[in-house]
């Protein structure tokens, strides 16, 4: 009897951390499918409520590494000044690993279907819960 409920407990144990991280895994896939949204609909500043609001944020791209909020912002309007530029945005995860209680990091491709001519890529992201709220940490686009 002691063996089942000890049983018992172990998968009641696994269930609940299961749980959690599943609420996790639903919460940053629903902030990084809110971006979409934002970006498709023209909105670079709504598209950026997935990031850090931190002079530490960190975001890599063909230009090399630019901290902050403001900079990334600035970095996005000036690549994508236009809906032609900003195009409709689709991504793919292809894989997210918790690292912790409060980090993931996940890899995966993107691609901008525009007037401007497409392009694509991937990216890593390092996601981090702040406050309550997952957000974007660091980028790494190409």
């Amino acid at each position: 009897m002691k063996k089942l409920l000890l049983a018992a407990c172990c998968l009641l144990v696994a269930h609940t951390a299961s749980f959690a991280q599943d609420k996790d895994v639903i919460a940053i896939r629903h902030m990084l499918i809110d971006q979409v949204a934002a970006w498709n609909s023209g909105s670079i500043d709504g598209y950026m409520h997935g990031y850090w609001d931190s002079d530490s944020l960190l975001f890599i791209g063909s230009k090399g590494p630019r901290y902050g909020y403001q900079a990334t912002l600035k970095r996005y309007k000036e690549a994508y000044p236009d809906a032609a530029h900003m195009g409709k945005l689709t991504t793919h995860i292809k894989s997210m690993d918790r690292l912790s209680p409060d980090y993931f990091f996940i890899v995966g491709s993107w691609a901008l279907t525009r007037n401007a001519g497409d392009v694509d890529g991937s990216y890593t992201l390092l996601v981090r819960r702040i406050k309550g709220e997952w957000v974007i940490v660091c980028d790494h686009s190409s």
